[in-house]
């Protein structure tokens, strides 16, 4: 079994001689390969990824031009992996490549990803308070149980890699995009190490991003094959409500003997959410129909293949 390492790199020289040391360490008599994705570094890293890949034939390295964040680190790297096994970690030594085996194992319990869980954790409170937070939410909404969805330690079979399409800030939802397909996730307390060179990447907009790549990934998840159910139940609920209004304001005309201009503010309110909820019934048919034609598509393209 080949193991794939996938680690993106950051401005982290201090760290990657020794992490290097300790993957080798961690992987023992074990087939590897670690590719090194350099995220538009400015202090050097990438010269010392170089001279490790001269040193070691399996060591790869990929540089971007410039920074573009953690999600395409790894996306890029999961393209150029070609490991049985892949195995995330960051670069900056708080993840432990000892964990090798034991993810390794767990993930031989019949599971497809296997994340890490920094149960004790040695960062300080402003950045944990946050994130067992929308750790919390995140594991209500999307119905995966585990604790800790943005370690940075984990373990995929190359099944999982090849399926998620990871971009913006989804490096952080990655095994409830993975649950969503269906694949058996699981995780393991891993050892969470203090940070011993440099300084954080992540400041305190990571956690407002974090929320709408949430709402991203719920949504697309959910309603990407079936938009007519988002758009419709809404539109469904607001033409309801409108013509409930009008019903009302036709009753008090004709029962109550109140004319209409009396109740104008009200009539026209049920006119709004009338129009409102048929331009949303509309906009679900509408992406119902791309939905089904992207199907098709693919569908014929499936066929020729096989042809």
């Amino acid at each position: 079994m080949k193991i794939s390492f996938v680690i993106p790199v950051y401005n982290e020289k201090d760290s990657l001689e020794e992490l290097y040391n300790e993957i080798i360490a961690g992987v023992g008599s074990k087939t590897y390969e670690i590719i090194f994705i350099d995220d538009g570094s400015t202090d050097g890293s990438v010269n010392i990824i170089e001279q490790l890949a001269k040193m070691d034939s399996n060591v790869i390295v990929i540089q971007f031009y410039r920074n573009y964040g953690k999600s395409a680190a790894l996306s890029e790297g999961f393209k150029h992996a070609e490991g049985d096994c892949i195995i995330t970690m960051d670069a900056d030594l708080q993840d432990d490549p000892a964990e090798v085996d034991s993810l390794l194992l767990k993930l031989n319990e019949g599971y497809d990803l296997v994340s890490g869980w920094k149960k004790d954790r040695k960062d300080p409170l402003s950045k944990k308070l946050p994130s067992k937070f929308f750790n919390l939410i995140t594991r209500i909404f999307t119905g995966v149980k585990i604790h800790d969805f943005n370690c940075g330690l984990k373990i995929y079979r190359k099944s999982v890699i090849k399926t998620l399409d990871i971009y913006g800030g989804r490096h952080r939802y990655i095994p409830a995009l993975a649950g969503q397909k269906k694949f058996k996730v699981s995780e393991i307390v891993v050892n969470h190490r203090p940070r011993k060179h440099g300084e954080t990447k992540y400041g305190g907009r990571r956690f407002f991003h974090g929320f709408f790549d949430l709402i991203s990934v719920l949504f697309l998840s959910k309603y990407i094959q079936s938009p007519l159910y988002f758009f419709g139940q809404i539109g469904l609920f607001t033409f309801a409500a409108g013509s409930i209004i009008e019903g009302y304001v036709l009753y008090l005309k004709y029962f109550e003997g109140e004319p209409f201009a009396k109740h104008f503010a009200l009539l026209i309110l049920g006119v709004l959410l009338i129009v409102i909820g048929i331009q949303f019934f509309s906009i679900g048919l509408i992406g119902e129909m791309i939905a089904n034609s992207n199907q098709d598509k693919e569908a014929r393209i499936k066929k020729i293949t096989k042809s």
